[in-house]
């Protein structure tokens, strides 16, 4: 019991913890609330519903029923919806409205740490988001199954949105202007990256901008039973993607002068 007390008190210790639990103590309050579980499953249930059952029975998509290849895809997005998004707006709102992030920024906390945790919470609201489409595939499809490869591609690509969310957060300068990056670069990766249908089957100039897209990458490895040269590639893509935005997210906190 000495040594576990000791570990927490590690723990709290970390700059990181206190950025990740006043997310997690905020995002507790929400889950107390039915009209937040509903948001985060709506928009994927109503593609499970239009897409799924009404082309399970009579599509075949490599190989498998378009239930089975549409579920991964659905988690692939949930995921990043509610990774990036819960990032981009929170710290949108607490750097221009509620003036929160500055007190963050002139406490003793590096940087990096600020980063960490703001990353470690968008991941565990996009793998809780993910969590209830899992739970619904496994109920409606008993094709679906979670593999090492799926667990990979879905934390890493909370990581990864997680990171752009942070980006989004410190750039926009009205919470407008989250709603226009999520247009231009959420919006669209969402359709064509391949949550509803192989990108193999698309043109080849559109092929080579949708292979650009994270989310494509994702959907890629999520769907993989072992590690080939695709996913191999896939597996790099999206960890480049990671450290790139990872990397400039917190060179956007270093600067910040607001």
């Amino acid at each position: 019991m000495k040594e576990m007390s000791m570990f927490f008190q590690r723990i709290e210790h970390m700059g990181w913890y206190p950025v990740f639990l006043r997310e997690m103590l905020l995002f507790r309050r929400k889950l107390l609330k039915l009209g937040y579980l509903f948001s985060a499953m709506v928009v994927p249930i109503i593609y499970l519903i239009a897409f799924g059952f009404g082309l399970g029975k009579s599509v075949q998509l490599k190989g498998v029923g378009y239930l089975s290849f549409l579920i991964p895809g659905l988690v692939a997005m949930s995921s990043m919806n509610n990774s990036y998004t819960w990032v981009s707006s929170a710290l949108n709102l607490n750097r221009l409205y509620f003036k929160t992030f500055q007190v963050l920024v002139q406490s003793p906390i590096p940087a990096f740490s600020i980063m960490i945790g703001e990353v470690m919470a968008g991941m565990v609201k996009g793998l809780f988001a993910s969590s209830l489409i899992i739970l619904v595939g496994f109920a409606v499809s008993p094709d679906f199954t979670i593999h090492p490869l799926f667990l990979s591609a879905l934390l890493l690509n909370c990581f990864m949105f997680a990171s752009l969310g942070v980006i989004t957060g410190m750039l926009t300068k009205s919470h407008e202007d989250t709603a226009t990056y999520s247009n231009f670069f959420i919006m669209p990766m969402a359709f064509f990256s391949g949550t509803f249908f192989p990108v193999d089957r698309t043109p080849p100039l559109i092929k080579a901008i949708i292979f650009m897209m994270p989310l494509t990458h994702t959907n890629i490895l999520i769907r993989k039973l072992s590690l080939d040269h695709q996913a191999l590639i896939s597996l790099g893509m999206m960890t480049a993607y990671a450290v790139l935005f990872f990397i400039y997210g917190l060179r956007l906190i270093r600067k910040y002068n607001e």
